[in-house]
């Protein structure tokens, strides 16, 4: 981790503590990324149009963090874009087997005591471990 400032992670965890609390005084929902986009993908109920903009804010706050500091964040990717697009479906098929993404369950679900929602943050923090000690201590990657 370069450049890690502990007040830019206070700042960013106060902004998504807002924008979630703000979402569900607001409009009564939950902020799950994962939720919210696939109400955009297979719409259920009328409610498509503050989903799109949703993820479109999503897009413009990156957009504008670009603009204001001058120059894209330059990343170097870690996998190839094949191992990339299955980790992604992967993802995308945990989320929906878990019903629901870490910011669903781990923001605003436990913030709400949801028991659903410590003991899918747990399993996803042990995976996380796990996944990182096999990784970088057994297989010797990313180190």
């Amino acid at each position: 981790m370069e450049n890690f400032t502990p007040l830019s992670a206070l700042l960013g965890g106060a902004l998504i503590g807002i924008a979630a609390t703000l979402m569900l005084w607001i409009n009564g929902r939950i902020t799950g990324i994962s939720g919210i986009l696939g109400g955009v993908l297979f719409p259920v109920k009328t409610d498509a149009l503050w989903r799109i903009l949703f993820i479109l804010g999503l897009f413009s706050g990156a957009l504008l963090f670009m603009l204001v500091r001058g120059a894209p964040i330059e990343l170097a990717p870690q996998a190839s874009p094949l191992l990339s697009i299955v980790a992604g479906l992967l993802v995308g098929f945990g989320t929906r087997l878990g019903s629901g993404c870490t910011s669903g369950h781990g923001i605003c679900g436990i913030a709400r005591v949801s028991k659903r929602s410590f003991a899918a943050t747990l399993m996803f923090m042990i995976t996380a471990v796990i996944t990182v000690f096999l990784v970088r201590h057994v297989l010797g990657a990313g180190s």
